[in-house]
């Protein structure tokens, strides 16, 4: 009995000797499709990375409120300290709320002095008696 075409005598299907004729169209894709996502999987990282240092050592200037008073119905002592560097220049932002959460008061503070650390008593003017001090952020010029 002769063989039938893709099959043999028996109905079973003949397949090509594994390796003799090269890797299949699948193999191919599956490797290029494995490339495709190591490679973007690393330009990820890798920007993630840049986002993420830029954002931890790219602040030159940085804040903490140490307290603040409500001294009046129109205004709130801030005692803020900064960290910089000695020669940056920046400011913060600060806000105060009522006790509703509506903001009453904003207003940058500037700190040019040549120091590495300073702490400075500001005060905040507001629209209404606040009940909170907030520092927004620190930014550099």
């Amino acid at each position: 009995m002769t063989a039938v075409s893709g099959g043999d005598s028996r109905g079973t299907a003949l397949r090509a000797p594994e390796g003799r004729y090269g890797r299949s169209a699948d193999e191919r894709a599956d490797h290029k499709l494995k490339i495709v996502g190591a490679v973007l999987a690393v330009l990820l990282l890798g920007v993630v990375g840049w986002f993420g240092y830029d954002s931890i050592a790219g602040s030159k200037v940085s804040g903490e409120i140490i307290k603040f008073d409500v001294v009046s119905d129109s205004a709130v002592e801030v005692h803020l300290e900064v960290r910089k560097d000695a020669d940056a220049n920046g400011y913060c932002t600060l806000r105060s709320q009522a006790e509703d959460g509506s903001e009453v008061g904003r207003a940058d503070f500037r700190f040019d002095q040549d120091k590495g650390r300073v702490d400075k008593t500001v005060t905040l003017r507001t629209t209404e008696r606040a009940t909170s001090a907030e520092l927004v952020g620190c930014h550099e010029d």
